[in-house]
């Protein structure tokens, strides 16, 4: 155990330079005085590992010395050729530098490894976009990913959904995300509060500017993508609904609701005739009965009673269409 934790603290100084105790303790979740002591263990077995008192100092190697020592074990191999998606990195511009970056891994990996990691290649296959739709169409990706690696400012012109439609804006873009087969970039706007998110697929036109940017200090994509995606979730009810549900409307739920929905059904009372009863947020009036039409008689809805008679009403409509 130690010894894997002494590999780890010396490959993430070699990978990151210089760290203090603290940020290592947190990387590797041990205590600032296990990294003492094992920063003690690395220099003792003739690591060149140095310390630097102050505000900036820490931990850093001496310069130019690299370990070949990489200890990857079998599901390190496997879960490193499973995490490289082709697909997206062909959209980014990278397809052929991410096979040839394999072909050099796994000619370095031992024989059993490799055998491990084609297993992985024949066996598993990651696609990224939803069910029942094509991937977004983004053909601006490769332009928005150099600007990210160049920290170079972009102008482009941008369709959203509300007026006015089309917009120009200088972004600074400061990373790109795939989510559910759509390429979004956090950048920065001129007289912008914070970064904002843009779809990159609804980038008509691009500019790249040669005018340099350095993202906010301390800006992390991951948590702020994380902390963007809980705020539209906290956004995105504007209401609830009560609904009585039957065990097959419960199970057709789990195909298409989303996690807030599917944990109010689970804690939903049961009922004598086998139905849940439980209450639901809901985007809108509009957005939740075209949700529920799609359940047909596997749902009664309660209240708002708004709701109840938008549903009622093209149960009529139906009826008298189809009489």
């Amino acid at each position: 155990m130690r010894a894997g934790r002494l590999l780890s603290l010396l490959l993430l100084l070699q990978n990151r330079g210089r760290l203090t105790a603290a940020e290592l303790a947190a990387e590797l979740e041990v205590s600032v005085r296990t990294v003492y002591r094992d920063v003690e263990a690395l220099s003792a077995a003739g690591v060149p590992v140095y310390g630097e008192a102050g505000h900036d100092g820490g931990y850093a190697l001496v310069d130019g010395y690299r370990t070949r020592l990489t200890g990857l074990t079998g599901p390190e191999a496997e879960a490193l050729f499973l995490a490289g998606l082709p697909g997206p990195a062909a959209e980014l511009g990278l397809g052929s530098v991410l096979a040839a970056a394999e072909l050099k891994i796994q000619a370095a990996l031992p024989a059993e490894l490799q055998e491990q990691s084609r297993r992985v290649r024949e066996r598993f296959h990651l696609d990224a976009p939803g069910w029942y739709r094509k991937a977004d169409e983004a053909p601006h990706l490769p332009a928005v990913a150099a600007a990210v690696w160049q920290r170079r400012a972009v102008l482009v012109r941008y369709r959203r959904w509300y007026a006015p439609e089309i917009v120009e804006r200088r972004l600074e873009p400061y990373g790109v995300v795939l989510k559910a087969g759509r390429w979004y970039t956090v950048a920065g706007v001129d007289g912008g509060a914070g970064p904002r998110t843009y779809r990159i697929g609804q980038i008509l036109d691009l500019e790249p500017l040669d005018e340099p940017f350095t993202p906010p200090a301390g800006f992390d994509l991951v948590r702020h993508w994380q902390a963007h995606t809980e705020r539209l979730q906290e956004r995105l009810w504007q209401g609830e609904a009560e609904l009585l549900v039957s065990p097959a409307g419960v199970a057709r739920f789990r195909d298409f609701a989303v996690q807030a929905v599917l944990d109010a059904l689970d804690r939903g009372v049961p009922q004598p005739d086998g139905r849940v009863r439980a209450v639901v947020p809901i985007e809108s009036l509009a957005h939740a009965e075209s949700e529920l039409l799609r359940l047909g008689g596997e749902v009664e809805v309660l209240a708002p009673p708004e709701l109840r008679e938008r549903i009622a009403a093209t149960a009529r409509a139906l009826a008298a269409r189809y009489a």
